[in-house]
Order: structure tokens, then sequence, then C-alpha cells
């Protein structure tokens, strides 16, 4: 599913008229994909799993190239190894941080090693970490987008202040030890949400792979938030993708991927079909939650005599 987003004004106002919603994960409205059936509770509680599931370790696997598995069993942790130093992409809850460690340890890298921390957006499960990851590897800087940036000042795990070393911007490059990231700005989960990009060489083949950042839309879509989806998904549509990775595991079926690993055999992470089933399983939800709000909006509730 690859359509032109045109969002109307009519639609823009008819958001802005409905209060915050009470509920935090309803369960509806409903969207097919593939012949399976979304809601956002259902999407909610597929990324998420349970409180035990978000601090399990995952066993720590290669991917591709120069990444690394190293979160838990619902919340993604990625390390990038290079001669100069690694990258860690991710450090999800304070909690999780010497599970995080120990993935590290186990693949036989040094935590110590980690010269750069990065976030795919500014929430507690992907990046209340960094500041015990960054005392942890003695000094690694903490680089982050500038929408993400308030969001980031206020997250205080235990009254730490955020750390902050480097603010880059849409299109910038993260550089170390010869691997390019490049910081994709697809702001609509938070203003600051980001993927981002990188090539691998695996085999003699070059492939893209994309750190993707969440798509999942609010309850409630402001215009604002709106007009960030409207340029949010063409920008990941049109992302070139070989592997797709998120932020959360069920988000490129990492389990089965994994489950599907074998010395010699294809590499499971390798999928174009998992670089867009993610983007349009989203941006089908924004459309019919957009959808229910013009709807609600234009109900008119006769007064009472």
């Amino acid at each position: 599913m690859k359509k032109t987003l045109t969002l109307s004004l009519a639609l823009f106002a008819a958001s802005a008229m409905l209060p915050a919603q009470a509920y935090k994960m309803p369960d509806h409205p409903t969207v097919t994909v593939d012949g399976k059936d979304w809601t956002p509770l259902g999407i909610v509680t597929r990324n998420m799993g349970t409180a035990a599931e978000q601090e399990a370790q995952f066993p720590p696997h290669h991917i591709i190239g120069n990444i690394y598995y190293v979160g838990t069993k619902t919340l993604s942790s990625f390390l990038i190894v290079t001669p100069k130093g690694d990258i860690l992409i991710d450090t999800t809850y304070e909690r999780n941080v010497p599970v995080i460690e120990k993935s590290v340890k186990e693949l036989g890298y040094k935590v110590s090693d980690i010269k750069i921390i990065l976030g795919n957006h500014a929430h507690g499960d992907h990046m209340e970490g960094d500041a015990m990851m960054k005392d942890d590897t003695g000094g690694a800087l903490v680089e982050v987008m500038a929408e993400d940036v308030p969001a980031l000042k206020a997250m205080k795990p235990e009254g730490k202040e955020h750390p902050i070393d480097r603010i880059f911007h849409d299109g910038d490059t993260v550089e170390l030890g010869g691997t390019v990231l490049t910081a994709h700005l697809v702001a609509g989960h938070t203003h600051g949400c980001t993927a981002f990009t990188t090539d691998e060489v695996e085999n003699g083949k070059t492939y893209h792979v994309v750190f993707g950042c969440s798509l999942r839309s609010p309850n409630t879509i402001t215009p604002e938030v709106a007009a960030e989806f409207g340029r949010t998904f063409p920008v990941v549509h049109a992302m070139p993708c070989d592997v797709m990775l998120g932020d959360h595991p069920s988000q490129y079926g990492m389990i089965e991927k994994y489950e599907k690993l074998t010395p010699g055999g294809p590499n499971p992470f390798i999928d174009k079909y998992t670089c867009h089933h993610e983007i349009d399983i989203e941006e089908a939800m924004f459309y019919a939650v957009m959808k229910e709000q013009a709807a609600k909006a234009a109900v008119v509730v006769a007064p009472k005599p």
C-alpha cells in the first residue's frame, strides 16, 4: 500500500475539535493488512509484550555486516561494531542497561568500547537508559535529533539529567570507524522520531539497512501530528531497504527470523517484505484513526430541552 498522502484542512479541523481521549490503548478502529486485523491495542500489545518480556534478555546475535542485536525480547537495542569503537542504538529502560551490557559482553565486545549512543525516539522504553549507559561506558557521546531535545530533557530517571552531547538534524550523518549512519527525521510518533540508514556488505553484495522508528500514531491526532505523518510516510516508503530493523523486535519479525538462522544458510534478516509491511500497517491505522476522529467531530448532539 503506497499511496500519496493528501490531508485536507477539513480533516485537520475535525481532529482539532476532539478532546483528549480518556483511554490509552483503544481496541478500535480495525484495519486489515495482508489478511490480518489490527487495532491500536493490538499493535501496542504486540510491541511491548509483558513486563517480564520487556526486561528478558534475548540471545544476542549477528544481523548483518557489523550489526548485532543486544536488546530484550520486546525492546530493541543494536550494537554496531567498528575499528574505532562501537555505536549503540537504543538503551531502552534504565533497568535494562545491565541486560544490554551482558549481551555486549557475551558477543565478545567491551562496554567501554561504545563511543556513541543513539536513540530512535524520546520515549522511556527506548532512551531512558542513556545516562546510565554513558556512565558505564566511561563517557560515550549521546547524540540526538533536534526535535526530540525538549522531551529528552524532561526524561530524568531517578533525577538524572539526560545527557546530550551532540544535536543533529534531518540528513546529518553519524560516523565512526568507517561506518556512516544517516539520520532521517520521520516525525509523528514523537516530534524527533529518527530512522537511521546505512549500507552493509555480505558475501560481496551491498545491502541497504534501515533502523526504523515507530510510526504508530497517537490516539488523538492533532493537526501538527497529522502534518508530520503526512511528510513521514512518503519519506519512509522511499527509503532504499533490504534489511528493516525496528525499535521493537516484533516490527520486523525478529524472533521468527532468529529461529531461521543457520550456519552458512541464507540471512533471514535480508527481507524486502519486512521493509514495507510495518509501514503499511501503521499508515492504514493512521488513516483509520483520522477517519474515526472526523466522524466523531461531525456528530451533533441536540441540546436538552
